[in-house]
């Protein structure tokens, strides 16, 4: 049985004017498991938010080979793309996503709406995820009634509405305070711990410390794949 979600073979993408010739990302392989939990992190202009977007078949590298899940991502066409990303990957962004005047029930509702889950299911599940990321009291606020972490909070519920094999946060704590940061990252260590298989991509050292593995990016190339510093402790532990 494969255990390998993610394979990344030789991946580039390269950004052409008249003029020059930009690699964003620059012969990348790695393979991330099922199960684990991965910070892809790096500075500003680093390659890793281009990375983030072929992860999560929202664009398609130049050169190389993306395997997710089993399926080979860059030989989809759009529509292909577009159901692979409904049925394999939960996003969670820097920016919620969310429907500013709609409850949060029904903001976490409505992938299972696109993806035709009938009506009673749909809120019986939405109202068990947000009460599993504690906002059972919050069904029905709207999510400019509540906080930048209760935000993120539904979010995460609904990233997990169609039961994806990856979870890929990108900046995930980008617009919240540093304490509900925290409460966030205990919540994906939960989730983690639970068997999903989260990668995030952060610019935050002490962010990406939460996760199990770090992988390093700049201009466009891994220069380190290393286990974090918190899962080293807990080994030794």
């Amino acid at each position: 049985m494969n255990n390998t979600i993610i394979e990344a073979k030789h991946l580039s993408k390269i950004y052409k004017t008249d003029i020059v010739e930009t690699k964003a990302v620059d012969n990348v392989s790695f393979k991330i498991n099922k199960g684990e939990f991965v910070a892809i992190m790096g500075p500003s202009g680093s390659g890793k938010s281009t990375l983030m977007h072929i992860l999560g078949a929202l664009d398609k590298p130049t050169k190389g080979e993306y395997i997710l899940d089993g399926e080979n991502v860059e030989k989809l066409n759009d529509d292909q793309l577009s159901d692979i990303r409904n049925r394999k990957i939960g996003f969670i962004f820097q920016a919620f996503n969310l429907l500013p005047r709609t409850t949060t029930l029904k903001n976490v509702m409505l992938p299972m709406a696109y993806g035709g889950v009938p009506k009673e299911k749909r809120e019986a599940k939405a109202k068990q995820l947000l009460e599993m990321v504690g906002l059972g009291d919050r069904l029905f606020h709207t999510s400019n009634q509540i906080s930048g972490g209760q935000q993120q909070r539904v979010a995460i519920a609904r990233s997990l509405v169609m039961d994806p094999a990856l979870l890929l946060a990108d900046e995930p704590t980008g617009n919240i305070a540093s304490a509900q940061a925290e409460e966030i990252m205990d919540i994906f260590q939960d989730l983690n711990d639970k068997g999903h298989t989260i990668v995030m991509i952060t610019h935050e050292p002490d962010i990406a410390e939460h996760a199990k593995r770090i992988i390093l990016i700049r201009d466009g190339k891994i220069v380190s794949d290393t286990i974090s510093h918190t899962q080293r402790r807990h080994k030794i532990k």
